[in-house]
């Protein structure tokens, strides 16, 4: 996979080091001294175009009408939706992230500017809040199609009203799939008839509702002035 990073912070260059370590081609495209200098020292020199991340010319020279995917990193969002649109409408890149630096342009970041996605640092933590306090004592372990779907991890509690009943029982949402239990250390693969015990590590692959679902199934049980027995 061949990745243009529009903008040499900091968060691009770890991002261009992370990728070059899974064997991707990169270049990447900045135009302040400072940051060119540092870059040097970080990256191979084959690596870094010097030139504004949207100046078309230095554009081509990075070789942006060959890229899959082109990341718009830079300290401006005027600049990164302007590097997003340019990727789409006159290069044909197949793929456009954008990083938005100031939470007020969010709106902006959509398929008007041709983002396909926006990384928004303001809405993911306050995303991870809301999924830490929702889903109590269950894990996330990977984010799937752009974080709608979730593989999620969570070893069952003593006493939690999922003990005892098979999976087909269990009343889970369309979108919540139990795909492995981990009992003593062996892993047993779910059917329907399946009956959990306390202990058992669940994992599933679920949406955000069939999470806080199956994270209630999983709980210890609540006492009515709302502590945990």
């Amino acid at each position: 996979m061949f990745v243009l990073i529009g903008g040499g912070g900091r968060t691009a260059t770890q991002l261009a080091l992370l990728l070059m370590a899974q064997d991707h081609k990169v270049h990447v495209v900045e135009h302040r001294s400072e940051v060119l200098h540092r870059l040097h020292r970080d990256l191979p020199s084959e690596a870094i175009f010097q030139g504004h991340a949207t100046d078309v010319r230095i554009l081509e020279q990075a070789g942006i009408q060959e890229a899959d995917v082109v990341a718009a990193c830079t300290s401006s969002d005027p600049d990164n939706l302007a590097l997003s649109y340019l990727a789409r409408t006159k290069y044909r890149v197949p793929r456009t992230v954008a990083r938005v630096n100031d939470p007020r342009n969010a709106w902006l970041f959509n398929e008007t500017f041709c983002v396909d996605a926006a990384l928004n640092q303001a809405e993911l933590m306050a995303g991870l809040i809301v999924e830490e306090m929702s889903f109590g004592d269950m894990v996330t372990l990977l984010k799937l199609r752009r974080g709608q779907y979730m593989l999620v991890e969570e070893k069952i509690a003593h006493g939690a009203k999922a003990i005892g009943i098979p999976i087909k029982d269990l009343c889970l949402p369309e979108h919540c799939v139990i795909a492995a239990i981990i009992r003593n250390g062996e892993v047993i693969v779910p059917r329907g008839i399946s009956v959990l015990e306390a202990g058992d590590e669940v994992l599933a692959v679920t949406d955000r509702e069939g999470a806080a679902q199956l994270a209630t199934l999983l709980a210890a049980p609540k006492t009515n002035n709302g502590g945990q027995r």
